[in-house]
């Protein structure tokens, strides 16, 4: 109990009004205003407030959509060829009425008396015109598809040297990309949580034999282990996705290992160990 002598005099000369007894007023935890948040909400309401977070999301949302759908909206194949339509420029149907991917393409350098010879409609604008060793050039913009008479085609992102088209190849091979990094990064973080966990948690021997296996097999140059796995099971996805499995783990499993060390010896797990909660919920629930 303060003594009244140690009191500050504008304490002293507030009215009794101003003060409550202690016996009367209600002792104990407060309650909680608001409904009680998880694990998984609270992830979520970091996640949400980090806007980068958010905008690489849906970023990764819609280029798999587009992996999905997209090589349907063209009517080419990845493999179909147009020989004659050779490193077409871009052309889409909507935006090329706004000079936006409208299958034009400036040809530089061109002999003033070579345009006339173009066919008719492909000569979109003749410009810098200039003489240069009394032969007189100039630039001129072409309509590609006019020019090779593919005016009712479309190749949204232009065609390659064989003349197959670029929008539909691209998406067709992010899907090869996508499976590839969505196997692997699924096989990794997996084993990497497993193995990390189990090496922090019961340390000495334990984590001694199994970091030292880790670090053997990341010692194993990539190139190698890539050659190893397309020697065994050809060329194709499989060979990659093992390549990319069998040390991509070792990060993930250190990171987890070093976390384990950390929160080890934390009361609540101490606390759970002493009412006998066996080594497995420890190690993945309480800890994990």
């Amino acid at each position: 109990m303060m003594d009244r002598h140690t009191l500050p005099e504008d304490v002293l000369s507030l009215p009794d009004s101003c003060f409550e007894s202690a016996s009367e007023a209600l002792v104990g935890d407060e309650r909680f205003q608001t409904k009680p948040i998880g694990f998984f909400k609270d992830a979520l309401i970091r996640f949400t407030k980090n806007r980068l977070s958010v905008i690489s999301f849906w970023t990764i949302i819609v280029i798999i959509v587009f992996s999905i759908f997209a090589p349907y909206l063209t009517p080419y194949t990845y493999v179909q060829q147009h020989t004659s339509l050779r490193d077409m420029p871009p052309r889409i149907p909507v935006l090329e009425k706004y000079g936006i991917a409208d299958g034009t393409r400036v040809l530089t350098n061109r002999k003033l008396t070579s345009v006339s010879e173009y066919p008719p409609g492909s000569v979109i604008e003749v410009r810098n015109e200039r003489v240069i060793n009394g032969i007189a050039i100039a630039d001129v913009v072409v309509d590609f598809y006019a020019y090779r008479d593919a005016k009712d085609m479309y190749f949204w992102f232009g065609s390659d040297y064989l003349g197959r088209d670029l929008f539909t190849r691209l998406f067709w091979g992010s899907r090869i990309s996508l499976l590839i990094a969505f196997f692997a990064v699924i096989t990794n973080v997996f084993i990497g949580i497993i193995y990390g966990s189990i090496a922090g948690y019961y340390g000495g021997k334990t984590d001694m034999l199994m970091m030292r296996l880790a670090e053997v097999l990341s010692g194993i140059p990539y190139l190698v282990v890539v050659m190893m796995f397309i020697l065994l099971f050809g060329t194709g996805m499989i060979s990659i996705i093992l390549a990319l499995t069998i040390t991509g783990w070792i990060g993930t499993a250190r990171l987890i290992r070093a976390q384990f060390y950390r929160f080890k010896g934390r009361e609540y797990v101490l606390a759970a160990r002493t009412l006998g909660v066996p080594d497995k919920t420890l190690i993945f629930r309480h800890i994990l």
